[in-house]
Protein backbone atom coordinates (compact mmCIF):
# COMPACT_ATOMS: atom_id res chain seq x y z
CA UNK A 1 0.00 0.00 0.00
CA UNK A 2 1.09 3.36 -0.50
CA UNK A 3 -0.91 6.26 0.93
CA UNK A 4 -3.53 8.74 -0.57
CA UNK A 5 -3.09 12.28 -0.05
CA UNK A 6 -5.98 14.64 -1.54
CA UNK A 7 -5.10 19.12 -2.18
CA UNK A 8 -7.80 20.90 -1.17
CA UNK A 9 -7.99 24.65 -0.50
CA UNK A 10 -9.97 28.21 -2.03
CA UNK A 11 -10.02 28.95 -5.18
CA UNK A 12 -6.49 30.12 -6.45
CA UNK A 13 -4.45 29.46 -3.81
CA UNK A 14 -1.85 27.19 -6.16
CA UNK A 15 -3.38 23.98 -5.73
CA UNK A 16 -2.95 22.76 -9.52
CA UNK A 17 0.87 24.43 -9.64
CA UNK A 18 1.65 22.52 -6.27
CA UNK A 19 0.10 19.07 -7.96
CA UNK A 20 1.90 19.53 -11.08
CA UNK A 21 5.78 20.25 -8.91
CA UNK A 22 4.84 17.19 -6.39
CA UNK A 23 3.94 14.74 -9.90
CA UNK A 24 6.61 16.28 -12.03
CA UNK A 25 3.54 16.80 -14.44
CA UNK A 26 1.49 19.19 -16.26
CA UNK A 27 -1.64 17.24 -16.11
CA UNK A 28 -3.55 19.86 -13.78
CA UNK A 29 -4.20 23.35 -15.33
CA UNK A 30 -3.42 26.18 -13.75
CA UNK A 31 -5.52 29.55 -14.28
CA UNK A 32 -6.83 32.41 -12.50
CA UNK A 33 -9.63 31.89 -12.70
CA UNK A 34 -12.14 30.25 -9.54
CA UNK A 35 -12.97 26.39 -10.14
CA UNK A 36 -9.88 25.98 -13.01
CA UNK A 37 -9.82 22.13 -11.70
CA UNK A 38 -13.37 20.73 -12.13
CA UNK A 39 -12.87 16.75 -11.80
CA UNK A 40 -9.78 16.19 -9.58
CA UNK A 41 -6.57 15.16 -11.07
CA UNK A 42 -4.72 12.48 -9.83
CA UNK A 43 -0.56 11.60 -9.70
CA UNK A 44 0.99 8.73 -8.50
CA UNK A 45 4.93 9.85 -7.23
CA UNK A 46 7.74 7.09 -6.47
CA UNK A 47 8.59 7.48 -2.84
CA UNK A 48 12.05 7.59 -3.80
CA UNK A 49 14.13 5.44 -0.71
CA UNK A 50 18.02 5.39 -0.82
CA UNK A 51 17.84 2.07 1.18
CA UNK A 52 16.17 0.35 -1.78
CA UNK A 53 18.35 1.89 -3.94
CA UNK A 54 21.22 0.35 -1.84
CA UNK A 55 19.14 -2.99 -1.67
CA UNK A 56 18.91 -3.42 -5.52
CA UNK A 57 22.15 -3.00 -6.03
CA UNK A 58 23.93 -5.46 -3.73
CA UNK A 59 21.26 -8.03 -5.14
CA UNK A 60 22.01 -7.50 -8.37
CA UNK A 61 18.48 -7.07 -8.84
CA UNK A 62 16.65 -6.75 -12.41
CA UNK A 63 13.68 -4.79 -11.05
CA UNK A 64 13.07 -1.90 -8.40
CA UNK A 65 9.92 -1.05 -7.49
CA UNK A 66 9.07 1.79 -4.93
CA UNK A 67 6.22 2.54 -2.57
CA UNK A 68 4.03 5.40 -4.17
CA UNK A 69 2.02 8.00 -2.71
CA UNK A 70 -1.06 9.41 -4.85
CA UNK A 71 -1.41 13.22 -4.77
CA UNK A 72 -5.26 14.22 -5.74
CA UNK A 73 -5.66 18.00 -7.07
CA UNK A 74 -9.27 18.48 -5.45
CA UNK A 75 -11.18 21.23 -6.92
CA UNK A 76 -11.44 25.12 -5.25
CA UNK A 77 -13.54 24.53 -1.90
CA UNK A 78 -15.97 28.02 -1.54
CA UNK A 79 -17.85 29.03 1.44
CA UNK A 80 -21.59 27.33 1.28
CA UNK A 81 -19.71 24.11 -0.16
CA UNK A 82 -21.77 21.79 2.29
CA UNK A 83 -25.07 23.19 0.93
CA UNK A 84 -24.20 22.83 -2.79
CA UNK A 85 -22.18 26.36 -3.33
CA UNK A 86 -19.58 25.95 -5.78
CA UNK A 87 -18.99 22.59 -6.65
CA UNK A 88 -20.17 21.46 -3.53
CA UNK A 89 -20.93 18.12 -2.64
CA UNK A 90 -18.99 16.77 -5.33
CA UNK A 91 -15.91 18.15 -4.36
CA UNK A 92 -16.34 16.70 -0.74
CA UNK A 93 -16.89 13.51 -2.22
CA UNK A 94 -13.37 13.16 -3.71
CA UNK A 95 -11.95 14.39 -0.19
CA UNK A 96 -13.83 10.95 1.36
CA UNK A 97 -11.29 9.04 -1.20
CA UNK A 98 -7.89 9.64 0.66
CA UNK A 99 -6.05 8.85 3.51
CA UNK A 100 -4.88 12.68 4.48
CA UNK A 101 -5.60 16.16 3.16
CA UNK A 102 -2.84 18.58 2.48
CA UNK A 103 -4.73 22.12 3.40
CA UNK A 104 -3.21 24.55 0.83
CA UNK A 105 -3.36 28.10 2.10
CA UNK A 106 -2.10 30.78 -0.03
CA UNK A 107 0.70 32.79 1.91
CA UNK A 108 1.52 35.90 -0.84
CA UNK A 109 0.58 38.69 -1.90
CA UNK A 110 0.46 39.19 -5.92
CA UNK A 111 -1.90 41.90 -8.25
CA UNK A 112 -1.78 39.29 -10.84
CA UNK A 113 -3.48 36.58 -9.45
CA UNK A 114 -6.74 37.38 -7.58
CA UNK A 115 -8.09 36.17 -4.12
CA UNK A 116 -11.78 34.93 -4.08
CA UNK A 117 -12.22 37.21 -1.20
CA UNK A 118 -9.98 39.86 -2.43
CA UNK A 119 -8.11 40.17 1.11
CA UNK A 120 -5.27 37.90 1.41
CA UNK A 121 -6.20 35.97 5.55
CA UNK A 122 -4.86 32.33 5.33
CA UNK A 123 -6.02 31.36 9.01
CA UNK A 124 -9.49 32.53 7.41
CA UNK A 125 -9.20 30.69 4.25
CA UNK A 126 -8.29 27.71 6.94
CA UNK A 127 -11.68 28.02 8.52
CA UNK A 128 -13.97 28.50 5.75
CA UNK A 129 -12.01 25.21 5.14
CA UNK A 130 -12.70 23.26 8.41
CA UNK A 131 -16.21 25.14 9.05
CA UNK A 132 -17.62 23.30 5.37
CA UNK A 133 -15.90 19.80 6.50
CA UNK A 134 -17.69 19.91 9.75
CA UNK A 135 -20.86 21.00 8.18
CA UNK A 136 -20.63 18.63 5.88
CA UNK A 137 -19.97 15.92 8.64
CA UNK A 138 -23.16 17.33 10.79
CA UNK A 139 -25.19 16.46 7.56
CA UNK A 140 -23.75 13.21 6.82
CA UNK A 141 -24.16 11.88 10.61
CA UNK A 142 -27.98 13.51 10.37
CA UNK A 143 -28.74 11.34 7.11
CA UNK A 144 -27.40 8.18 9.29
CA UNK A 145 -29.30 8.93 11.81
CA UNK A 146 -32.46 9.57 10.05
CA UNK A 147 -31.32 5.87 8.13
CA UNK A 148 -31.31 4.27 11.49
CA UNK A 149 -35.26 4.40 11.60
CA UNK A 150 -34.83 0.96 9.45
CA UNK A 151 -32.83 -0.54 12.03
CA UNK A 152 -29.28 -0.19 9.84
CA UNK A 153 -27.74 0.50 13.20
CA UNK A 154 -26.91 -0.81 16.35
CA UNK A 155 -28.04 0.83 19.70
CA UNK A 156 -24.44 1.77 19.75
CA UNK A 157 -23.83 3.11 16.78
CA UNK A 158 -26.77 5.17 17.28
CA UNK A 159 -25.55 6.65 20.72
CA UNK A 160 -21.76 7.37 19.18
CA UNK A 161 -23.78 9.37 16.35
CA UNK A 162 -25.79 11.33 18.44
CA UNK A 163 -22.34 12.14 20.85
CA UNK A 164 -20.71 13.06 17.91
CA UNK A 165 -23.29 15.43 16.53
CA UNK A 166 -23.49 16.91 19.68
CA UNK A 167 -19.90 17.97 19.70
CA UNK A 168 -19.66 19.39 16.29
CA UNK A 169 -22.70 21.57 16.95
CA UNK A 170 -21.29 22.92 19.78
CA UNK A 171 -18.25 24.15 17.61
CA UNK A 172 -16.11 21.49 19.56
CA UNK A 173 -13.60 18.39 17.76
CA UNK A 174 -14.99 15.47 17.48
CA UNK A 175 -13.54 12.84 20.77
CA UNK A 176 -13.12 9.56 20.21
CA UNK A 177 -13.38 7.24 23.03
CA UNK A 178 -11.62 3.79 21.76
CA UNK A 179 -10.29 2.12 18.06
CA UNK A 180 -13.69 0.78 17.61
CA UNK A 181 -15.64 3.61 17.64
CA UNK A 182 -12.86 5.68 15.50
CA UNK A 183 -13.23 2.73 12.89
CA UNK A 184 -17.10 3.18 12.30
CA UNK A 185 -16.89 6.76 12.15
CA UNK A 186 -14.13 6.80 9.44
CA UNK A 187 -16.12 3.86 7.89
CA UNK A 188 -19.15 6.41 7.63
CA UNK A 189 -16.62 8.58 5.90
CA UNK A 190 -16.49 11.46 8.66
CA UNK A 191 -13.46 14.15 6.55
CA UNK A 192 -13.23 15.86 10.19
CA UNK A 193 -11.83 13.14 11.52
CA UNK A 194 -8.78 12.62 8.28
CA UNK A 195 -5.66 13.70 9.52
CA UNK A 196 -4.27 17.04 7.73
CA UNK A 197 -1.31 18.57 6.86
CA UNK A 198 -1.21 22.50 6.61
CA UNK A 199 1.00 23.99 3.62
CA UNK A 200 1.57 27.35 3.70
CA UNK A 201 2.24 28.29 -0.28
CA UNK A 202 4.42 31.33 0.17
CA UNK A 203 6.67 33.55 -2.43
CA UNK A 204 10.10 33.15 -3.28
CA UNK A 205 11.74 35.93 -0.92
CA UNK A 206 9.74 34.20 1.85
CA UNK A 207 10.74 30.50 1.71
CA UNK A 208 13.88 30.63 3.90
CA UNK A 209 12.41 32.30 7.06
CA UNK A 210 8.57 32.35 5.94
CA UNK A 211 6.50 35.76 6.49
CA UNK A 212 3.73 37.27 8.28
CA UNK A 213 0.97 35.20 6.75
CA UNK A 214 2.97 32.05 7.92
CA UNK A 215 3.32 33.45 11.07
CA UNK A 216 -0.33 33.10 11.30
CA UNK A 217 -1.07 30.14 10.83
CA UNK A 218 2.09 28.68 13.05
CA UNK A 219 0.38 30.83 15.81
CA UNK A 220 -3.22 29.17 15.41
CA UNK A 221 -2.57 25.93 14.45
CA UNK A 222 0.20 25.11 17.24
CA UNK A 223 -1.10 21.51 17.32
CA UNK A 224 -1.10 21.01 12.99
CA UNK A 225 1.68 19.85 11.01
CA UNK A 226 2.70 23.01 8.76
CA UNK A 227 4.79 22.90 6.05
CA UNK A 228 6.24 26.12 3.90
CA UNK A 229 6.56 25.43 -0.07
CA UNK A 230 7.25 28.18 -3.02
CA UNK A 231 4.56 26.12 -5.62
CA UNK A 232 6.37 28.34 -8.38
CA UNK A 233 9.30 27.16 -7.11
CA UNK A 234 8.49 23.88 -6.66
CA UNK A 235 7.16 23.19 -9.78
CA UNK A 236 10.64 24.75 -11.59
CA UNK A 237 12.42 22.45 -9.56
CA UNK A 238 11.02 19.79 -10.75
CA UNK A 239 11.47 20.41 -14.46
CA UNK A 240 15.24 20.35 -14.54
CA UNK A 241 17.27 17.11 -14.41
CA UNK A 242 18.67 15.66 -11.19
CA UNK A 243 22.48 17.14 -11.66
CA UNK A 244 20.58 20.99 -11.91
CA UNK A 245 18.34 19.90 -9.64
CA UNK A 246 20.78 19.92 -7.24
CA UNK A 247 22.41 22.93 -7.95
CA UNK A 248 19.38 25.15 -7.80
CA UNK A 249 18.55 23.97 -4.49
CA UNK A 250 21.62 25.02 -3.35
CA UNK A 251 21.34 28.56 -5.04
CA UNK A 252 18.41 29.38 -3.47
CA UNK A 253 19.70 27.62 -0.17
CA UNK A 254 16.56 25.07 -0.21
CA UNK A 255 17.56 21.61 1.72
CA UNK A 256 14.30 19.51 0.92
CA UNK A 257 11.94 19.20 -1.76
CA UNK A 258 8.27 20.09 -0.82
CA UNK A 259 7.65 16.64 -2.52
CA UNK A 260 10.08 15.21 0.25
CA UNK A 261 8.67 17.17 3.43
CA UNK A 262 5.73 16.15 2.08
CA UNK A 263 6.57 12.59 1.80
CA UNK A 264 8.14 12.27 5.59
CA UNK A 265 5.01 14.10 7.52
CA UNK A 266 2.83 12.45 5.74
CA UNK A 267 4.65 9.27 6.88
CA UNK A 268 4.54 10.35 10.26
CA UNK A 269 1.26 11.44 10.43
CA UNK A 270 -0.74 8.24 9.07
CA UNK A 271 1.84 6.12 10.94
CA UNK A 272 3.76 4.18 8.57
CA UNK A 273 6.72 2.09 8.07
CA UNK A 274 8.32 0.51 5.15
CA UNK A 275 9.64 -2.90 4.87
CA UNK A 276 12.16 -4.23 1.95
CA UNK A 277 12.20 -7.67 -0.21
CA UNK A 278 15.38 -8.24 -2.22
CA UNK A 279 16.54 -10.52 -4.33
CA UNK A 280 18.25 -11.13 -8.01
CA UNK A 281 14.54 -10.88 -9.54
CA UNK A 282 13.24 -7.67 -7.47
CA UNK A 283 14.08 -5.58 -4.74
CA UNK A 284 11.12 -3.84 -3.38
CA UNK A 285 9.63 -1.32 -0.53
CA UNK A 286 6.81 -2.11 0.97
CA UNK A 287 4.35 0.40 3.24
CA UNK A 288 2.39 -1.20 6.24
CA UNK A 289 1.03 0.73 9.36
CA UNK A 290 2.90 0.96 12.26
CA UNK A 291 3.26 -2.04 14.74
CA UNK A 292 1.83 -3.99 11.54
CA UNK A 293 1.98 -8.58 12.44
CA UNK A 294 4.14 -10.38 10.24
CA UNK A 295 1.64 -12.13 8.95
CA UNK A 296 -0.73 -8.93 7.68
CA UNK A 297 2.98 -7.49 6.37
CA UNK A 298 3.43 -10.93 4.09
CA UNK A 299 -0.56 -10.27 3.21
CA UNK A 300 0.79 -7.26 1.58
CA UNK A 301 2.26 -8.86 -0.89
CA UNK A 302 -0.38 -11.00 -1.63
CA UNK A 303 -3.47 -12.64 -0.07
CA UNK A 304 -2.34 -15.61 0.25
CA UNK A 305 0.76 -14.93 1.89
CA UNK A 306 -1.17 -14.18 5.30
CA UNK A 307 -3.55 -17.41 5.42
CA UNK A 308 -0.16 -19.29 4.55
CA UNK A 309 2.35 -17.79 6.57
CA UNK A 310 4.66 -19.98 8.09
CA UNK A 311 7.71 -17.42 10.08
CA UNK A 312 9.66 -14.35 8.29
CA UNK A 313 13.49 -14.65 8.04
CA UNK A 314 14.20 -10.92 8.59
CA UNK A 315 17.51 -9.21 8.63
CA UNK A 316 18.06 -5.19 9.79
CA UNK A 317 18.41 -2.79 6.72
CA UNK A 318 22.15 -1.92 8.30
CA UNK A 319 22.70 -5.69 8.59
CA UNK A 320 21.98 -5.90 5.13
CA UNK A 321 23.58 -3.26 4.00
CA UNK A 322 27.06 -4.45 6.00
CA UNK A 323 27.29 -7.87 5.21
CA UNK A 324 25.83 -7.42 1.62
CA UNK A 325 23.37 -10.36 1.54
CA UNK A 326 20.77 -12.58 3.54
CA UNK A 327 22.92 -15.22 3.51
CA UNK A 328 26.16 -13.64 4.71
CA UNK A 329 23.67 -11.85 7.02
CA UNK A 330 22.60 -15.45 8.39
CA UNK A 331 26.89 -16.70 8.47
CA UNK A 332 27.48 -13.36 10.56
CA UNK A 333 24.18 -14.44 12.71
CA UNK A 334 22.11 -11.42 11.91
CA UNK A 335 19.51 -12.94 10.52
CA UNK A 336 16.54 -13.81 12.44
CA UNK A 337 13.41 -16.13 12.67
CA UNK A 338 10.26 -14.69 13.58
CA UNK A 339 6.71 -16.18 14.10
CA UNK A 340 3.06 -14.91 14.19
CA UNK A 341 3.89 -12.69 16.68
CA UNK A 342 7.02 -10.42 15.36
CA UNK A 343 5.98 -6.70 15.06
CA UNK A 344 7.97 -5.30 11.74
CA UNK A 345 9.99 -2.84 12.33
CA UNK A 346 10.88 0.54 9.77
CA UNK A 347 13.70 -0.76 7.29
CA UNK A 348 13.56 -4.60 7.98
CA UNK A 349 14.52 -6.70 4.74
CA UNK A 350 12.19 -10.33 4.97
CA UNK A 351 11.67 -13.33 3.32
CA UNK A 352 8.34 -15.20 4.14
CA UNK A 353 8.10 -18.62 4.05
CA UNK A 354 4.78 -19.83 3.30
CA UNK A 355 2.65 -22.90 2.88
CA UNK A 356 2.59 -23.75 -0.66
Amino acid sequence: MGFKCGIVGLPNVGKSTLFNALTASKNAEAGNFPFCTIDPNIGVVDVIDKRLDHLSKLSSSAKKIYTNITFVDIAGLVQGASKGEGLGNKFLSHIREVDAIIHLVRCFESEKITHVNTKINPQNDLETINTEIILSDIDLIQKKMEKSKKKTLSSDELNILKSKLDQLNRGKNIELENEKEKKFLLNIGLLSLKPKIIVCNVDESSLEKGNKFTEIIKSNNTNEKIIIVCADIEDQIMGLDKSERENFMKEIGLNKTGLSQLIKEGYDLLNLDTFFTSGPKESRAWTVKKNTLAPQAAGVIHSDFEKNFIRAEAVSYEDFFKFGSMEKCKENGKLRIEGKDYIVKDGDVLHFRVNP
